[in-house]
């Protein structure tokens, strides 16, 4: 897994998609970015709807990025390939997902360690949200914020 410990910007990074293939984020320059760690077994997962829906009607302005974590309550125990599965079969997704990391502790993620340096904010809990504007500015939301709410700050 290739990522830079000191990136300059989110745009640095390159990571695994949730089917094993390297995604370089250099691709999303220019774009708004709606990062998530998501879950499969939360009170929150019907956000899975809201953030399809963001992704088929505004797709053209935000580009929605999901990352399974098992972080909160063990409430993502499944592979990689089961929870895309779940993701396709239950809320029909086809934003990009990434493979399952880890968003808080002592094994984060150097892009979640990026955006919490960014925000001052870690998530404290699944569906969290981090908002990279094109201009490299990003903004954080909790859990209980709907998805398609943030399009207002667009």
């Amino acid at each position: 897994m290739a990522f830079s410990l000191t990136a300059g910007s989110v745009y640095d990074f390159k990571l695994q998609s949730i089917d094993g293939k390297e995604i370089d984020f250099a691709a999303y320059k220019g774009k708004n970015l709606l990062i998530v760690n998501v879950a499969s077994k939360c009170g929150y997962t019907p956000q899975y709807e809201d953030l399809q829906e963001l992704h088929e009607k505004y797709g053209d302005k935000i580009t929605i990025l999901g990352f399974p974590a098992n972080n909160f309550g063990g409430q993502e125990p499944g592979t990689n390939l089961q929870i895309a599965d779940f993701c396709k079969a239950n809320y029909g997704v086809t934003f990009q997902m990434f493979e399952k990391i880890s968003v808080k502790g002592g094994d984060q993620h150097p892009l979640y360690k990026f955006l919490e340096e960014k925000t001052g904010k870690q998530p404290s809990w699944n569906f969290c949200k981090y908002l990279v504007k094109a201009d490299g500015t990003v903004k954080f939301y909790a859990s209980g914020v709907n998805p398609i709410e943030i399009v207002a700050d667009l």
